[in-house]
């Protein structure tokens, strides 16, 4: 069995046993409270440059499949868990998690006290890491996690955004028929800025009625404001996405042309960010971040247990432009905003909810009812 050693920037040295890909990986430690759906959150993009600490003890027993892809590949560094299951079990299976991992260059830490490392990032916040296969020594491995960047550092957006325009055509899942829907393209298309899209969010904008069309993070605003101007596109829709918000100053200038412009907009998690920035209004890093499937938040007195993935939120002073819809009920942040006098707003968690409930998919309606 190939051994794992791992070592944090607080000092805390770790030996564990490995599965997956080899070599040596750095990044940022974080963890995740959901229950289920290993899969989609190894394959969302806005995990790249991060190890993802699983809470849940039991990782890998239902296996892997083409349909739980929540991108064309996993971008995490690594993920640590408690324990592995090789053998799964499963009637959507179509192979074990260690060959996905292999697969896409990611480190599996197994055998570990996933218990212990949470404790540990809920009392002194995320931080950076490193795990090698190939490196035992403490003292090496302290050296190449100084000299290495630090999350913050990297535009981890130009490696997650799609190159290419492409136009996203299945609705979502239909767990009845176990095949995704077509939904019926409607004469309003909305143009999807990729900082790292999850692939349901683009299966939900579709089953709203919409037609969607992907463009990169490199996007040209002009071009948008001339496509809207000419009644091509009916609204903007900003996608989560990996890193720090505050390093993407060029996306920033862009999005400031489209709120310029009037364009109805709706955006998710990075995207949501993305908006304040661009209003004037920085976002600041959360201790250890909101990761997991059981969050509650609070829609103007409802209950939604919601979808959660990010580490940055929005200022407390974003009331002095915008309107607060949904607040986090674990730490009171805020979780959703609705713009004074324009069609732009936005939310922090996931309503597309892969892996979650899904109590807030009616957003994506909203979304679809002003673009029509």
């Amino acid at each position: 069995m190939q051994k794992v050693w791992i070592y944090l920037e607080n000092g805390t040295f770790l030996e564990a046993n490995s599965f997956g890909a080899k070599g040596t990986a750095v990044g940022e430690i974080v963890f995740n409270t959901s229950l289920t759906g290993y899969q989609e959150i190894i394959t969302d993009p806005s995990y790249a440059g991060q190890f993802v600490t699983f809470t849940m003890p039991e990782i890998g027993n239902v296996g892997v499949n083409k349909d739980d892809m929540e991108s064309k590949t996993a971008y995490c560094k690594g993920v640590l868990v408690r324990n592995y299951h090789h053998e799964y079990s499963n009637y959507r299976a179509e192979g074990d998690l260690c060959a996905l991992l292999k697969e896409h260059n990611v480190l599996g830490i197994k055998d570990i006290d996933t218990r212990y490392i949470t404790k540990m990032l809920r009392d002194e916040g995320a931080m950076m890491m490193i795990a090698s296969t190939e490196i035992s020594d403490k003292d090496e491995l302290a050296k190449q996690l100084e000299k290495s960047p630090r999350i913050e550092d990297i535009n981890y957006i130009e490696e997650v955004s799609t190159k290419e325009t492409y136009i996203h055509k299945n609705g979502a899942w239909n767990h009845q028929k176990l095949r995704y829907n077509k939904a019926v393209m409607s004469d309003k298309k909305v143009v999807v800025i990729d900082f790292g899209v999850k692939r349901n969010i683009l299966n939900e904008l579709v089953e709203a009625g919409l037609e969607v069309e992907v463009v990169p993070s490199s996007f040209n605003a002009d071009e948008l404001i001339a496509r809207f101007e000419a009644k091509e596109i009916g609204g903007i829709f900003l996608s989560n996405g990996p890193g720090d918000p505050l390093t993407l100053t060029k996306e920033k200038e862009q999005v400031q042309k489209l709120i310029s412009a009037n364009i109805p907009m709706f955006a998710i998690c990075l995207g949501h960010q993305m908006l304040s920035i661009a209003h004037g209004f920085d976002t600041y890093k959360l201790k250890f971040g909101q990761h997991g499937g059981n969050h509650p938040v609070s829609n103007k007195g409802i209950v939604e247990i919601t979808a959660q993935n990010h580490n940055y939120n929005v200022p407390d002073n974003i009331i002095e432009i915008a309107d607060v819809t949904h607040m986090n009920l674990f730490d009171n942040t805020i979780e959703g905003v609705k713009y004074k006098n324009k069609d732009i707003f936005s939310v922090q968690h996931h309503p597309e909810a892969s892996p979650g409930p899904h109590e807030s998919k009616y957003i994506f309606k909203q979304f679809a009812d002003i673009v029509k």
